[in-house]
């Protein structure tokens, strides 16, 4: 018989992180999973067999996070599957967003995967094998929502350095997957998960728009079921050659090429521009 792969997910109270966590302990996988509240976890997996650890950790503190990694090992034998899912959307145009409000979505959407990749690798390393799934956003691949420009950086953040992780890992038997998810029918958009601006300005009329398209229209009607993403998870980490980019949701995946197509337009429409810089023979 396989041997079922312990699982690490953050960010696990709810959305995404929570349905994948009750899939695979339904699955006979061995879960830890982080929160703010440890106890809440757990009564919200409604799991209290020894499968499951729940683990109250500070994400932004690597200390934390390293004390957290030993207490998996230790309890649970191993970490085979780490998904990187901790993290909230900031909304507001880059004028209206402080530094403060910009640099703790940085730190929580960033650098608390960071701090995760960092604690986990030592482990990956020494057993020459491992799966990380960090979790974007289809916002951290085409950017052209106004008014969530920090939260597309910091997406775009993550993107990037699970591209430069896939290219640093690959001789030692470990894979890094960008997940873009695109619209589920989670708790992301409602409060909590999600945070305005705490000095908005009523002229940004695109950004204004959006926010009310958000509210009026898309909360309530996303086309993403989180039980196929958390199974669409399973199905992926099973697999031998796993992708560097997956796009989740068929909005995901449209939105996606659309950007694509439009990069394609660019490079064509401006080649000679692109080549005029080169030292002439």
């Amino acid at each position: 018989m396989k041997t079922q792969k312990v699982w690490f997910v953050t960010g696990a109270s709810k959305g995404l992180g929570l349905t994948l966590v009750k899939r695979l302990l339904k699955e006979g996988y061995k879960v830890a999973a982080t929160s703010r509240n440890a106890e809440t976890l757990r009564q919200e997996v409604n799991n209290h067999t020894a499968d499951f650890l729940p683990l109250q950790v500070n994400l932004t503190d690597s200390n934390s996070v390293k004390d957290a990694v030993k207490q998996i090992i230790t309890q649970l034998g191993a970490i085979d599957v780490v998904v990187n899912n901790a993290g909230y959307g900031q909304l507001g145009t880059l004028e209206e967003l402080t530094d403060e409000e910009a640099r703790l979505n940085f730190d929580v959407n960033v650098f608390g995967t960071l701090n995760v990749i960092r604690n986990i690798m030592p482990h990956f390393r020494e057993k020459k094998a491992g799966a990380f799934f960090n979790i974007s956003s289809i916002a951290g691949f085409l950017g052209t929502f106004p008014g969530w420009g920090i939260y597309n950086a910091t997406k775009f953040a993550v993107a990037g350095l699970t591209e430069a992780l896939s290219a640093e890992v690959q001789s030692l038997g470990v894979t890094a997957t960008i997940v873009y998810p695109g619209y589920f029918k989670t708790n992301f958009l409602l409060q909590g998960s999600l945070r305005t601006a705490a000095n908005p300005i009523a002229e940004y009329k695109e950004a204004r728009d959006l926010e009310v398209i958000h509210n009026e229209q898309i909360i309530g009607n996303q086309p993403g079921n989180p039980e196929n993403a958390a199974a669409a998870f399973i199905r992926l980490a099973e697999m031998e050659n796993r992708p560097l980019h997956l796009f989740l949701g068929s909005d995901s995946f449209g939105m996606a090429k659309t950007k694509i197509e439009a990069v394609e337009k660019d490079l064509m429409a401006f080649e000679s521009i692109s080549r005029s810089t080169d030292y002439k023979n």
